[in-house]
Protein backbone atom coordinates (compact mmCIF):
# COMPACT_ATOMS: atom_id res chain seq x y z
CA UNK A 1 0.00 0.00 0.00
CA UNK A 2 1.41 3.37 -1.10
CA UNK A 3 2.30 6.14 1.54
CA UNK A 4 -0.48 7.91 -0.22
CA UNK A 5 -3.42 5.54 0.09
CA UNK A 6 -2.55 4.97 3.36
CA UNK A 7 -3.02 8.10 4.81
CA UNK A 8 -6.34 8.29 2.70
CA UNK A 9 -7.62 5.02 4.08
CA UNK A 10 -6.42 6.48 7.52
CA UNK A 11 -8.07 9.82 6.91
CA UNK A 12 -11.97 7.92 5.80
CA UNK A 13 -11.78 5.76 8.81
CA UNK A 14 -11.56 8.60 11.15
CA UNK A 15 -14.33 10.57 9.16
CA UNK A 16 -16.29 7.54 9.61
CA UNK A 17 -15.57 7.28 13.22
CA UNK A 18 -16.45 11.05 13.86
CA UNK A 19 -19.50 10.81 12.05
CA UNK A 20 -20.58 7.55 13.69
CA UNK A 21 -19.87 9.87 17.38
CA UNK A 22 -21.95 12.94 16.41
CA UNK A 23 -24.78 10.07 15.14
CA UNK A 24 -24.63 8.47 17.97
CA UNK A 25 -24.58 11.77 20.41
CA UNK A 26 -27.91 12.79 18.08
CA UNK A 27 -29.74 9.40 18.63
CA UNK A 28 -33.05 9.75 19.31
CA UNK A 29 -34.36 9.13 23.39
CA UNK A 30 -37.14 7.96 25.04
CA UNK A 31 -37.55 9.02 28.60
CA UNK A 32 -40.46 7.79 30.77
CA UNK A 33 -41.86 10.29 33.65
CA UNK A 34 -44.45 8.69 35.98
CA UNK A 35 -46.04 10.52 38.65
CA UNK A 36 -49.42 9.89 41.30
CA UNK A 37 -51.30 13.37 40.33
CA UNK A 38 -54.87 13.56 38.30
CA UNK A 39 -55.27 15.47 35.43
CA UNK A 40 -55.02 19.38 36.50
CA UNK A 41 -53.19 19.12 39.80
CA UNK A 42 -49.37 21.27 39.20
CA UNK A 43 -47.80 18.26 39.46
CA UNK A 44 -49.56 16.95 35.81
CA UNK A 45 -49.53 20.39 34.46
CA UNK A 46 -45.86 20.53 35.13
CA UNK A 47 -45.31 17.28 33.82
CA UNK A 48 -46.29 17.99 30.68
CA UNK A 49 -44.31 20.96 30.66
CA UNK A 50 -40.74 19.52 31.19
CA UNK A 51 -42.40 16.72 28.14
CA UNK A 52 -42.93 19.62 25.76
CA UNK A 53 -39.78 21.88 26.64
CA UNK A 54 -37.63 18.81 26.23
CA UNK A 55 -39.21 17.86 22.97
CA UNK A 56 -38.88 21.33 21.87
CA UNK A 57 -35.62 21.75 23.07
CA UNK A 58 -34.32 19.08 21.76
CA UNK A 59 -35.75 19.39 18.13
CA UNK A 60 -37.68 16.20 18.83
CA UNK A 61 -34.87 14.09 19.59
CA UNK A 62 -35.19 13.58 23.27
CA UNK A 63 -39.25 12.85 23.73
CA UNK A 64 -40.70 11.91 27.38
CA UNK A 65 -44.18 9.79 27.92
CA UNK A 66 -45.59 10.99 31.13
CA UNK A 67 -47.58 8.54 32.81
CA UNK A 68 -49.38 10.48 35.68
CA UNK A 69 -52.38 8.93 37.74
CA UNK A 70 -50.02 6.40 39.35
CA UNK A 71 -50.17 4.25 36.25
CA UNK A 72 -46.91 3.01 36.66
CA UNK A 73 -47.86 2.77 40.42
CA UNK A 74 -47.49 4.62 43.83
CA UNK A 75 -44.58 6.88 44.57
CA UNK A 76 -42.82 4.33 46.46
CA UNK A 77 -43.28 1.51 43.16
CA UNK A 78 -42.05 4.44 41.38
CA UNK A 79 -39.16 5.36 43.53
CA UNK A 80 -37.96 1.42 43.28
CA UNK A 81 -38.20 1.00 39.73
CA UNK A 82 -36.09 4.04 39.19
CA UNK A 83 -33.02 2.59 41.46
CA UNK A 84 -33.26 -0.51 39.92
CA UNK A 85 -33.54 1.26 36.17
CA UNK A 86 -37.16 0.19 35.50
CA UNK A 87 -38.19 3.75 35.41
CA UNK A 88 -36.43 6.94 34.00
CA UNK A 89 -37.92 10.08 36.30
CA UNK A 90 -40.66 10.40 38.41
CA UNK A 91 -42.01 13.95 40.06
CA UNK A 92 -42.33 11.68 43.71
CA UNK A 93 -43.57 12.93 47.41
CA UNK A 94 -41.00 13.74 50.14
CA UNK A 95 -43.03 10.65 51.74
CA UNK A 96 -41.90 7.76 49.71
CA UNK A 97 -38.52 9.41 50.02
CA UNK A 98 -38.03 9.88 53.03
CA UNK A 99 -37.73 6.02 53.04
CA UNK A 100 -35.14 6.40 50.96
CA UNK A 101 -32.75 9.81 52.99
CA UNK A 102 -34.59 10.16 55.34
CA UNK A 103 -33.54 13.50 56.28
CA UNK A 104 -36.34 14.60 53.49
CA UNK A 105 -39.08 14.00 56.28
CA UNK A 106 -37.51 16.85 57.64
CA UNK A 107 -38.90 19.09 55.49
CA UNK A 108 -42.37 18.13 56.80
CA UNK A 109 -41.73 19.11 60.71
CA UNK A 110 -44.81 21.02 61.64
CA UNK A 111 -45.00 24.56 61.02
CA UNK A 112 -41.63 24.90 59.84
CA UNK A 113 -42.58 27.26 57.24
CA UNK A 114 -45.32 29.98 57.10
CA UNK A 115 -45.29 30.64 53.23
CA UNK A 116 -44.06 28.44 49.86
CA UNK A 117 -41.40 31.34 48.66
CA UNK A 118 -39.58 30.43 52.37
CA UNK A 119 -39.45 27.13 51.79
CA UNK A 120 -38.11 27.85 48.28
CA UNK A 121 -35.09 29.74 49.16
CA UNK A 122 -33.88 26.88 51.62
CA UNK A 123 -34.68 24.29 49.01
CA UNK A 124 -32.69 26.47 46.72
CA UNK A 125 -29.34 26.95 48.83
CA UNK A 126 -27.22 24.41 51.04
CA UNK A 127 -29.81 22.53 53.06
CA UNK A 128 -31.53 21.63 49.46
CA UNK A 129 -27.54 20.69 48.00
CA UNK A 130 -27.05 18.44 50.91
CA UNK A 131 -29.93 16.55 49.76
CA UNK A 132 -29.32 16.30 46.83
CA UNK A 133 -25.79 14.23 47.80
CA UNK A 134 -27.33 12.02 49.60
CA UNK A 135 -30.06 10.96 46.74
CA UNK A 136 -26.72 10.64 44.97
CA UNK A 137 -25.36 8.24 47.38
CA UNK A 138 -28.74 6.16 46.73
CA UNK A 139 -28.29 5.79 42.79
CA UNK A 140 -31.00 8.91 41.80
CA UNK A 141 -30.12 12.06 40.64
CA UNK A 142 -32.18 15.07 42.34
CA UNK A 143 -32.87 17.21 39.35
CA UNK A 144 -35.29 20.00 41.04
CA UNK A 145 -37.26 20.86 43.67
CA UNK A 146 -40.86 21.28 42.92
CA UNK A 147 -43.75 22.09 45.51
CA UNK A 148 -46.72 20.21 46.79
CA UNK A 149 -47.99 23.01 49.07
CA UNK A 150 -48.96 24.46 52.20
CA UNK A 151 -51.09 21.41 53.47
CA UNK A 152 -54.68 21.82 55.08
CA UNK A 153 -57.53 19.29 57.17
CA UNK A 154 -60.49 18.30 55.37
CA UNK A 155 -62.87 15.21 57.59
CA UNK A 156 -66.88 14.34 58.27
CA UNK A 157 -67.20 14.72 61.55
CA UNK A 158 -66.64 18.59 62.58
CA UNK A 159 -64.13 21.43 61.85
CA UNK A 160 -61.26 21.33 63.32
CA UNK A 161 -60.77 24.33 65.54
CA UNK A 162 -58.41 23.30 67.97
CA UNK A 163 -56.01 20.39 68.12
CA UNK A 164 -58.65 18.37 70.39
CA UNK A 165 -61.01 18.29 67.43
CA UNK A 166 -59.02 15.72 66.31
CA UNK A 167 -58.73 13.07 68.96
CA UNK A 168 -59.72 9.67 67.69
CA UNK A 169 -60.61 10.89 64.28
CA UNK A 170 -59.15 8.28 61.61
CA UNK A 171 -57.13 10.84 59.40
CA UNK A 172 -55.44 9.35 56.43
CA UNK A 173 -51.87 10.55 55.92
CA UNK A 174 -48.91 9.75 53.27
CA UNK A 175 -46.35 7.38 54.28
CA UNK A 176 -44.52 10.07 56.09
CA UNK A 177 -43.23 9.53 59.09
CA UNK A 178 -43.18 13.06 60.32
CA UNK A 179 -47.21 14.08 59.31
CA UNK A 180 -47.88 11.01 60.90
CA UNK A 181 -46.23 12.45 63.90
CA UNK A 182 -47.68 15.35 63.62
CA UNK A 183 -51.08 14.29 63.55
CA UNK A 184 -50.48 11.87 66.63
CA UNK A 185 -49.27 14.37 68.43
CA UNK A 186 -52.56 15.68 68.72
CA UNK A 187 -54.43 13.01 69.12
CA UNK A 188 -55.25 11.93 65.84
CA UNK A 189 -55.73 8.38 64.46
CA UNK A 190 -53.58 7.93 61.23
CA UNK A 191 -53.83 5.39 58.36
CA UNK A 192 -51.62 5.13 55.51
CA UNK A 193 -53.47 4.72 52.08
CA UNK A 194 -52.45 4.94 48.70
CA UNK A 195 -53.43 8.69 47.59
CA UNK A 196 -55.23 7.01 44.34
CA UNK A 197 -57.24 4.64 46.82
CA UNK A 198 -58.31 8.08 48.77
CA UNK A 199 -61.45 8.99 47.38
CA UNK A 200 -62.81 5.65 47.90
CA UNK A 201 -61.81 5.42 51.39
CA UNK A 202 -63.33 8.33 52.17
CA UNK A 203 -66.19 7.32 50.71
CA UNK A 204 -67.13 4.10 51.95
CA UNK A 205 -66.02 5.55 55.48
CA UNK A 206 -62.59 3.92 56.00
CA UNK A 207 -61.04 7.48 57.57
CA UNK A 208 -62.92 10.27 58.56
CA UNK A 209 -60.61 12.51 57.13
CA UNK A 210 -57.25 13.53 55.91
CA UNK A 211 -54.79 16.16 54.78
CA UNK A 212 -53.37 17.57 52.01
CA UNK A 213 -52.36 21.21 49.75
CA UNK A 214 -55.42 22.70 47.97
CA UNK A 215 -54.73 21.83 44.83
CA UNK A 216 -54.67 18.42 45.52
CA UNK A 217 -58.28 18.10 47.24
CA UNK A 218 -59.79 20.21 44.35
CA UNK A 219 -58.25 18.08 41.37
CA UNK A 220 -58.85 14.59 42.97
CA UNK A 221 -62.34 15.73 44.30
CA UNK A 222 -61.80 15.12 47.77
CA UNK A 223 -64.74 17.95 48.32
CA UNK A 224 -67.34 15.94 46.77
CA UNK A 225 -66.40 12.99 49.75
CA UNK A 226 -65.80 15.33 52.75
CA UNK A 227 -68.04 17.62 54.60
CA UNK A 228 -65.37 20.31 56.31
CA UNK A 229 -61.88 22.42 55.51
CA UNK A 230 -60.42 23.34 57.88
CA UNK A 231 -57.25 25.54 56.94
CA UNK A 232 -54.26 24.13 59.84
CA UNK A 233 -51.19 24.72 57.44
CA UNK A 234 -49.97 22.08 59.61
CA UNK A 235 -46.60 21.42 57.20
CA UNK A 236 -44.88 22.08 53.72
CA UNK A 237 -44.36 18.97 51.22
CA UNK A 238 -41.80 19.34 48.46
CA UNK A 239 -41.94 16.92 45.77
CA UNK A 240 -38.39 16.16 44.24
CA UNK A 241 -37.62 15.75 40.58
CA UNK A 242 -35.84 12.38 40.57
CA UNK A 243 -33.68 10.80 37.47
CA UNK A 244 -33.03 7.01 37.64
CA UNK A 245 -29.07 6.91 38.27
CA UNK A 246 -28.92 4.53 35.84
CA UNK A 247 -30.87 6.92 33.21
CA UNK A 248 -28.41 9.87 34.13
CA UNK A 249 -24.95 7.76 33.51
CA UNK A 250 -26.07 7.19 29.98
CA UNK A 251 -26.77 10.92 29.16
CA UNK A 252 -24.39 12.63 27.19
CA UNK A 253 -22.78 16.02 29.05
CA UNK A 254 -24.65 18.17 26.55
CA UNK A 255 -27.87 16.30 27.19
CA UNK A 256 -27.41 16.36 31.11
CA UNK A 257 -27.00 19.89 31.10
CA UNK A 258 -30.31 20.06 29.31
CA UNK A 259 -32.28 17.76 31.49
CA UNK A 260 -31.24 19.48 34.79
CA UNK A 261 -32.16 23.17 32.52
CA UNK A 262 -35.49 21.99 31.82
CA UNK A 263 -36.32 20.39 34.80
CA UNK A 264 -35.40 23.95 36.73
CA UNK A 265 -37.74 26.05 34.58
CA UNK A 266 -40.26 23.39 34.88
CA UNK A 267 -40.11 23.78 39.10
CA UNK A 268 -40.79 27.55 38.69
CA UNK A 269 -43.58 26.97 36.68
CA UNK A 270 -45.08 24.13 39.00
CA UNK A 271 -44.02 26.69 41.89
CA UNK A 272 -45.93 29.37 40.43
CA UNK A 273 -49.12 27.16 39.59
CA UNK A 274 -49.21 26.20 43.22
CA UNK A 275 -48.95 29.89 44.74
CA UNK A 276 -51.32 30.84 42.71
CA UNK A 277 -53.68 28.41 43.30
CA UNK A 278 -54.77 28.44 46.83
CA UNK A 279 -56.45 31.56 46.83
CA UNK A 280 -58.44 30.62 43.74
CA UNK A 281 -59.40 27.72 45.19
CA UNK A 282 -60.15 29.13 48.68
CA UNK A 283 -62.72 30.98 47.08
CA UNK A 284 -64.17 28.41 44.50
CA UNK A 285 -64.33 26.04 48.17
CA UNK A 286 -66.50 29.25 49.58
CA UNK A 287 -68.90 28.33 46.82
CA UNK A 288 -69.73 25.16 47.21
CA UNK A 289 -72.79 24.26 49.65
CA UNK A 290 -71.87 20.88 50.33
CA UNK A 291 -68.70 21.80 52.32
CA UNK A 292 -67.57 24.26 55.26
CA UNK A 293 -64.72 26.40 55.44
CA UNK A 294 -62.63 27.56 59.01
CA UNK A 295 -59.59 29.00 59.51
CA UNK A 296 -58.87 28.07 63.10
CA UNK A 297 -56.29 30.18 65.60
CA UNK A 298 -52.77 28.26 64.71
CA UNK A 299 -50.87 28.78 68.22
CA UNK A 300 -52.75 26.16 70.34
CA UNK A 301 -51.94 23.42 67.05
CA UNK A 302 -48.35 24.73 67.41
CA UNK A 303 -48.29 24.15 71.06
CA UNK A 304 -49.61 20.69 70.51
CA UNK A 305 -46.88 19.73 67.76
CA UNK A 306 -43.90 21.22 69.44
CA UNK A 307 -42.94 17.61 70.69
CA UNK A 308 -42.55 16.61 67.23
CA UNK A 309 -39.80 18.88 67.14
CA UNK A 310 -37.84 18.09 70.31
CA UNK A 311 -38.71 13.91 69.45
CA UNK A 312 -37.03 14.55 65.91
CA UNK A 313 -33.82 16.03 67.31
CA UNK A 314 -33.22 12.81 69.32
CA UNK A 315 -33.26 10.50 65.83
CA UNK A 316 -30.17 9.67 63.86
CA UNK A 317 -31.30 12.70 62.03
CA UNK A 318 -31.67 14.72 64.20
CA UNK A 319 -27.93 17.18 63.54
CA UNK A 320 -29.77 17.80 59.94
CA UNK A 321 -33.69 18.85 62.02
CA UNK A 322 -31.33 21.12 64.38
CA UNK A 323 -29.97 22.55 60.92
CA UNK A 324 -32.49 23.24 59.50
CA UNK A 325 -34.49 24.95 62.04
CA UNK A 326 -31.90 27.28 62.83
CA UNK A 327 -31.79 27.24 58.64
CA UNK A 328 -35.32 28.20 58.83
CA UNK A 329 -35.52 31.15 61.10
CA UNK A 330 -33.08 33.50 59.26
CA UNK A 331 -35.14 33.31 56.43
Amino acid sequence: MTRFNFFRRATLVAALACAGSVAFAQAPMKLTLGHNAAPGNPKALGATYFSEQMAKRSNGRITVQVAGGAQLGDDQTMLTAMRTGTLDMSVNSQGPVSAVVPETAALGMPFLFSSLPQAWKLLDGPIGMELAHKFEAKNLKLLAWWDNGIRQTTNNKRPINTPDDLKGMKIRTPADPATVDLFQAMGGSTQQINFSELYVAIQQGVVDGQENPLANIHSSKLYEVQKYLSLTRHKYESMPFLMSGITWKKLSEADRKLVSEVAAEAATYERKLMLESDDKLIGEFRKMPNITINEPDLAPFKAATAKVWDKWETLPVGDFVKKLRAESTKL
